[in-house]
């Protein structure tokens, strides 16, 4: 297993634009289905797509909550990159210390 190098939220982007753009889309084409559907009398169909909307929606508002919460969830080129683990979280004693898991006997 290869060690981090440090560098990784230095090069890595958010994803948060992409799922933002996509929930939006989505919740457009779930709306438009449901009113297309109850326009042609199927009701089960268009609950179907409303209750899709009603899930991009919650996505849509996570995401913007996400966005707006700032670097912690989307770390650009100004945030420094985090320090490796190397074992010092071990809450649970279940690594030792050449932080390979140790044999817990369960």
């Amino acid at each position: 297993m290869l060690m981090r190098t440090g560098n990784e939220p230095l090069q890595a982007r958010s994803p948060l634009k992409i799922r933002c753009g996509l929930a939006l889309w989505g919740l457009l084409w779930a709306i438009a289905g449901a009113v297309a559907f109850i326009d042609v009398g199927r009701p089960e169909w268009a609950a179907a797509c409303a209750a899709l909307a009603a899930v991009a929606a919650a996505d849509l508002i996570m995401v913007i909550r996400h966005i707006r919460q700032g670097p912690h969830y989307q770390p650009g080129k100004d945030i420094p990159p985090y320090a490796p683990d190397r074992g010092r979280n071990d809450a649970f004693g279940i690594r030792n210390a050449a932080g390979r898991r140790r044999n817990t006997g369960r």
